[in-house]
Parts: C-alpha cells; sequence; structure tokens
C-alpha cells in the first residue's frame, strides 16, 4: 500500500467496510429498493456504507466538505471535497455477482489528490496520490500506450437511464464491436477505470457518470500516465479515458451527447 500516512486511517476505514460488505454479500440478507426507476437500485448496505464512510470522513477531517451519493452533499471550512460512492455495482452485488467497489477521493478545488478504490470480494486495493503515481497495492500501474483499435480492449457500460434516453451508448456499442479486440461491460465504472489505469484495459468510455463514479479513477488514469476526458453537463459527465491515441479516435468516432429525451 503506497499512501502517505494521513491518508492510512481512511484505507483502514474502508476496509471495514469491504468486510462488512463481503459479510453480508456472503449472506444474501439484505432488503432491496429503487431509486430513480426499476434498475437505479439500493441495498440497505448502500446505505449503511455510505453512512460510516461519511462518519469516518468527517471524524479524520472535520473541516473538508464531503459529498457522498446516499446522502449527498456536506458543507466544510476550507477548499477540500471528499466524494464517495459507497457500493459502485450495486446490481451486481444485489443479484449475488463478485465484482463491485468501493470509491474514495479527495479533491481540491477541481482536481483529484487522493483516491481509493477497493474490491472486497477480490481483496484488491487501489490507490493514488496526486504526483506520487497509482498502485495496485503495491505496484506501481502504467496505462496503455495502445494505438490501434483493432488490437485494444475497452471497456463501457449503460447511462442509469438508459430505458428512456435517446442516446442510451447502444448505438456505440455496435458501432465499435467489429472495430476492437474485446469489449468488457463489468458494471461498475470505477473498477472500470482502475483497470483502465492498470492497462488491463485500452480504454473505457461511459456516458452521464456521476462524480462520485469517477472521482477516484480519474486520479489513477492520470497518474499511471493516461489520457481522461470529461464533458460535464447538469453534474453528469461523458467520459472517455485510456492511450491518448486511443481517446483521441474515439473522441472522433462516438456519439458522447447527453441525449437524454
Amino acid at each position: 500500500m503506497q499512501v502517505s500516512a494521513v491518508y492510512v486511517p481512511i484505507i483502514e476505514l474502508i476496509r471495514e467496510v469491504g468486510a462488512y460488505q463481503k459479510a453480508a454479500f456472503i449472506s444474501r440478507a439484505f432488503d432491496i429498493h429503487t431509486k430513480s426507476s426499476a434498475v437505479d437500485l439500493v441495498t440497505e448496505i448502500d446505505l449503511w456504507s455510505d453512512q460510516k464512510l461519511a462518519a469516518g470522513i468527517r471524524s479524520l477531517f472535520p473541516n473538508d466538505r464531503l459529498l457522498t451519493e446516499e446522502q449527498g452533499g456536506f458543507e466544510g471550512k476550507n477548499t477540500y471535497e471528499w466524494i464517495v460512492d459507497p457500493l459502485d455495482g450495486t446490481t451486481n452485488f444485489s443479484i449475488g455477482h463478485p465484482i463491485f467497489a468501493i470509491s474514495v477521493a479527495r479533491w481540491q478545488e477541481d482536481r483529484p489528490i487522493f483516491g481509493a478504490v477497493y474490491l472486497p470480494m477480490l481483496d484488491i486495493l487501489y490507490t493514488a496520490e496526486r504526483g506520487k503515481g497509482a498502485y495496485q497495492d503495491d505496484r506501481r500501474l502504467t496505462a496503455s500506450k495502445q494505438t490501434a483499435l483493432v488490437k485494444s480492449v475497452l471497456g463501457t457500460g449503460f447511462p442509469y437511464d438508459r430505458a428512456t434516453a435517446v442516446n442510451n451508448n447502444g448505438e456505440n456499442i455496435r458501432k465499435m464491436v467489429p472495430k476492437v479486440k474485446g469489449l468488457r461491460r463489468l458494471g461498475a465504472a470505477a473498477y472500470d477505470l482502475c483497470l483502465v489505469a492498470s492497462g488491463v484495459y485500452d480504454a473505457f468510455w461511459e456516458l452521464r457518470l456521476a462524480k462520485w463514479d469517477l472521482a477516484a479513477g480519474r486520479l489513477m488514469i492520470e497518474e499511471a500516465g493516461g489520457t481522461f476526458i470529461a464533458a460535464c453537463e447538469a453534474d453528469k459527465y461523458n467520459v472517455i479515458a485510456g492511450s491518448k491515441a486511443l481517446c483521441e479516435q474515439l473522441s472522433l468516432s462516438l456519439n458522447m451527447r447527453n441525449d437524454v429525451g
């Protein structure tokens, strides 16, 4: 684990929440509810995790602002802001699929300075600090330098409002399938971005992500030498990330407009 001492208690907190999530995932003893639509899920584990992480962060950094997926924003006295996705991949979690993650980041004004993504079922921890590199556990990460789409494996996903959006990414996927070596959709954007940082994916794109989806992953990619492009509209982010050459090609090829209907 390659983090400054000030962030060690945050890592310990994340691991504690991860252990709770793992136990709940194995037991299958939790309630599932919906939020904005029938496919926008939340479980009692999301809510517990959000509250636990928020309370811990506010105790450790009482003057920082805080934004969490389930509770919204908390004011602070300085320019630092913590951004938390307590359980990225809730649908996976709810159906017994082990790919889900905890994402925690600290931003100063408009850019991340610390990030951590933890996958409880895989026991994999990604960390990054501004100017100090990105790591998977103790291994430093290097993003792909691939230039050819035909040799590339890409990750993507579908937006939360895919049932009603005019641009739900389906046409983009249809367009890219014959052009690439492989295309993956895991259902947890925070992990997808870490896979870009580690060079497993050569590139990634997705529509209408929330800030908590990308807050840590953006820093992972930048510190691993990758390119991260995001257009923000109404607090939703259209993201392309990966090698510089592939990001340029995807920017020209994909429909990244927010045609939400």
